[in-house]
């Protein structure tokens, strides 16, 4: 089981903390240590059931060939799945090599095809309104409130 039996003490005592907090200002004293009393214990006991429920969760899986091991080969065919990735560090490393010997080959020529094909933004011109008419701009208006 996950822990000891402290751990059972201190939710017992919570349980009794709150309850006396709760029922203190409405009941009377022996009424109200005779409810903390039942607290500690379904709180103690309620522990035990926690503790268990999360031995089984937080228990770690059990290792593959424990208990297989008078098994064939044939009968564990699919049963497992390998999640080991293959090393491809030579053929990354391969790769790179490669891709730096093309790059400086081609990466002046490529840079002044680059420079040569480039055209800068050019967005429309936006409508000034200093020359617009009043009532050019009160018609406007209007249009776009709707009225």
């Amino acid at each position: 089981m996950l822990g000891t039996w402290r751990w059972n003490v201190g939710f017992g005592l919570v349980g009794t903390v709150l309850t006396v907090a709760f029922s203190l200002g409405a009941n009377p004293l022996s009424v109200v240590l005779l409810r903390s009393a039942y607290a500690f214990i379904a709180f103690f006991v309620l522990a035990y059931a926690v503790r268990t429920v999360l031995a089984v969760i937080l228990k770690p899986p059990a290792l593959i060939g424990e208990s297989e091991g008078t098994e064939s080969a044939e009968s564990e065919t699919g049963a497992k799945l390998d999640i080991q990735t293959p090393d491809e560090t030579a053929d990354l490393n391969e790769l790179l090599k490669r891709q730096m010997q093309e790059g400086v080959s081609t990466n002046g020529a490529q840079k002044q095809e680059a420079a040569g094909a480039f055209k800068p933004l050019n967005p429309p011109q936006l409508l000034s309104t200093k020359n617009s008419q009043p009532e050019e701009l009160a018609k406007a208006i209007r249009h776009l409130t709707g009225e």
